[in-house]
């Protein structure tokens, strides 16, 4: 077993050991590419989303050095017609190149990574195989190997684009591991020793300069997964037998790590945190800071083209148009906030479905919450502050001030956006959710009596704080919306949770006054 070639099959055995989400109808389709023009394979998807166990699962498959029967035989692909044909077939080359740029910081010698590494590779590609002379070059190396043993070669590369995200200005280092991957997949010879390369990264390839060089690579991203998408993930149906398996609540679990839609796969789930929340037993925020987000906050504490404002409006439960062709798959080239909002959804901190981005998931809310609540930015301050005086105007029955406050932010809302009783519904969730998202959880559409409570404010356990039913009215009368709670026996879903009820009815006339007006009563019992 070397560094590099040939690493065995334990590390796949080890994730076998553990609870296995069977996803290796991958290798049925990384084997219809080989020996094709399609043998090249790109999967870029955000951090947390399974590269590094299918990059392990795909190693176990092939090397030739050990025998993964065993490990595969109650699996998907033992079903498969290619699966015998390919089983332990190539010598597999497995790069991840998180340890060769860690290894090139700590030594501080980055100006020399590609060059190491190419060495490094030789080194342990000749330790493997003496009886073939060293040659200068990886991909002389690679062919006289093929040509000595018979068997073509498998490269894995895991986190490819590591270093246009982690060294970002650095050109010239860009520039010669482009050199190093044409030379590796584009070199006359070698390509017949290739097999098939399936490579991962975050960021999609550059179509343009000299990144071009990878356009024979058939990329699948998290934007255009194409058949691909089942394995970006866990998929519903899998999540659900997930939760059966371990009598976990299925609604908690969609709403705390759902919200992708990719290709076909409608629902797509973050599988780490899922199997965190399986494991230890609670729904948490189990998303850990990486050095992309935190590139990130830059731009989203100077509100670049107003970029916050669409993040409060995201947290609040809108759905935004977005144009994700003008992104151009770095950390730099930003031009506008559609490129930061295209970026954030590469890192998994959006999700995109018909030309919309949106926050998928509770978890994420999470972060975006922690993010813009340090913020020093004046407008996201007077948020904060309006909406924490506005929740404690409701729970003290201050109408009038309540309706002042949904005024101001009706204001800071694009007026012609504000035309219906949706759009009241977006200003109230806004307005709100600075103040609420630690003391409430939002419920919408709420059954209840004779119909469907607009939105319910339920606080955490032990706050002391009361319920908030909350109706909306547009074009008509606060007090119609308290009757509307009172005649269809909205609070009965409620009472048995404890604490008090407070009835907020909350309309707009936009023909006369185009003014809000707050009724706020206190649930008793008569009402019912």
């Amino acid at each position: 077993m070397g560094l590099y070639l040939n690493l065995g099959n334990e590390e796949f055995e080890e994730i076998r050991r553990d609870t296995y989400v069977d996803k290796t109808g991958l290798i049925d389709f990384i084997n219809s590419t080989i020996g094709t023009p399609r043998k090249l394979t790109c999967v870029s998807r955000p951090r947390r989303f399974g590269k590094s166990f299918a990059a392990k699962m795909l190693c176990a498959y092939y090397d030739i050095s050990c025998d993964s029967h065993s490990l595969f035989s109650d699996l998907k692909i033992s079903k498969c017609e290619s699966f015998e044909r390919h089983l332990n077939k190539y010598n597999v080359l497995a790069l991840d190149l998180t340890t060769f740029i860690s290894d090139a910081i700590v030594y501080r010698d980055v100006e020399n990574l590609i060059k190491n590494m190419a060495e490094a590779i030789i080194d342990d590609l000749f330790e493997a195989y003496p009886e073939v002379p060293k040659q200068k070059t990886l991909p002389l190396m690679i062919r006289r190997i093929a040509d000595y043993s018979g068997k073509k070669f498998i490269i894995i590369i895991d986190e490819w684009d590591i270093i246009f995200r982690e060294l970002k200005d650095n050109k010239a280092l860009h520039q010669s591991f482009i050199v190093f991957l044409r030379t590796l997949f584009k070199a006359g010879g070698v390509t017949n020793s290739i097999a098939a390369a399936y490579m991962t990264g975050i960021l999609p390839i550059k179509r343009r300069g000299s990144e071009s060089a990878l356009s024979d690579f058939q990329e699948y991203s998290i934007l255009d997964p194409h058949g691909l998408a089942e394995y970006v993930g866990f998929t519903e149906l899998e999540v659900k037998s997930l939760c059966k398996e371990y009598n976990i609540d299925f609604q908690k679990m969609k709403s705390w790590y759902d919200g992708y839609s990719l290709g076909k796969e409608k629902s797509v789930y973050n599988p780490n945190s899922v199997m965190k929340a399986v494991f230890r037993g609670c729904f948490a925020d189990y998303w850990t800071r990486t050095e992309t987000y935190e590139s990130l906050r830059s731009y989203i504490e100077m509100n670049f083209n107003g970029l916050q404002d669409d993040i409060v409006k995201m947290l609040s439960g809108e759905r935004l148009p977005i144009e994700t062709a003008t992104f151009e798959n770095d950390l730099v080239s930003f031009k506008s906030k559609e490129n930061v909002l295209t970026l954030l959804i590469h890192l998994g901190y959006l999700a995109y479905e018909n030309g919309k981005v949106y926050i998928p998931n509770d978890e994420i809310k999470e972060e975006f919450k922690i993010t813009l609540k340090s913020s020093s930015h004046p407008r996201l301050i007077e948020y904060l502050d309006s909406s924490k005086r506005l929740l404690e105007a409701t729970v003290m029955m201050e109408e009038d001030t309540v309706a002042n406050i949904i005024q101001d932010f009706h204001d800071w809302e694009a007026p012609l956006r504000y035309n219906n009783e949706n759009s009241l519904r977006n200003t109230i969730r806004m307005a709100y959710m600075f103040a609420a998202m630690d003391e409430y959880a939002i419920v919408e559409e709420l059954p209840s009596g004779l119909g469907f409570a607009d939105i319910v404010y339920l606080p955490q356990k032990e706050s002391g704080l009361p319920i908030l039913l909350i109706e909306l009215k547009w074009q008509k009368s606060a007090e119609s919306a308290i009757a509307q709670i009172k005649n269809k026996r909205y609070p009965k879903a409620l009472l048995g949770l404890g604490g008090e009820i407070l009835l907020v009815g909350i309309s707009y006339d936009s023909e006369k006054s185009k003014k809000h007006f707050c009724k706020i009563e206190k649930h008793i019992k008569q009402i019912q």
